[in-house]
């Protein structure tokens, strides 16, 4: 897909199933960590009440998404079985690095794994919910999904978590507060490891 972002600053990727809690612990640490800016990833599903393109999603067409594709401009997509297509574009990539800034990825394990393995230097880290239970209970909490596609989130979350040895590093999100503590941490620690 791709090779090298064309900065020695790291990307990180914060990934994991859904309902994991990923979301609130970016959003704490990008008011954590000043230096970290959030990758705005286009999609194709409908935008929810409240969301703005832009802020959440680039909110695009399955036409323009195909477009995009064709000429290259993804860094990773990933197609879900419920039918909408997400994925980073490069531009989002190059406006965060020339911003002096360090891009934080969310996105889903399989993309997460073909940044890791494009992009030199990226850092992955996998968000889990402290048991299986505790995931759909969160997911269902939530109320963003119909039941179907709550069924279809449940059996690719069964999926990746089988895949979370894979990643640089993993995080058991029981509390919000411990776990935001150890991701602080590993980004903290991977920026020192290239600070001049």
């Amino acid at each position: 897909m791709g090779s090298s972002t064309g900065s020695d600053l790291p990307v990180f990727v914060v990934t994991g199933t859904s309902g994991a809690g990923k979301g609130t612990l970016e959003k704490a640490l990008l008011a954590q960590i000043p230096e970290l800016a959030l990758a705005v990833s286009a999609t194709t599903r409908e935008r929810r009440d409240g969301e703005e393109d832009g802020r959440e999603y680039w909110f695009i067409s399955d036409e323009e998404f195909d477009e995009k594709l064709g000429s290259g401009e993804f860094l990773e997509y990933v197609e879900f079985p419920w039918g909408q297509r997400s994925g980073t574009l490069r531009s989002e990539i190059a406006r965060i690095q020339g911003g002096g800034k360090v891009p934080l990825l969310d996105l889903e394990p399989q993309g997460a794994l073909e940044v890791k393995r494009t992009v030199p230097g990226a850092v992955t880290i996998f968000v889990e919910a402290p048991s299986f239970e505790e995931n759909e209970r969160r997911l269902r909490a939530r109320a963003t999904e119909s039941e179907g596609e709550i069924e279809e989130r449940l059996d690719l979350a069964r999926e990746q978590l089988s895949q979370a040895g894979a990643f640089d590093y993993q995080i058991v999100n029981a509390d919000v507060d411990l776990a935001l503590v150890e991701l602080e941490g590993i980004v903290r620690k991977c920026l020192e490891a290239v600070a001049p």
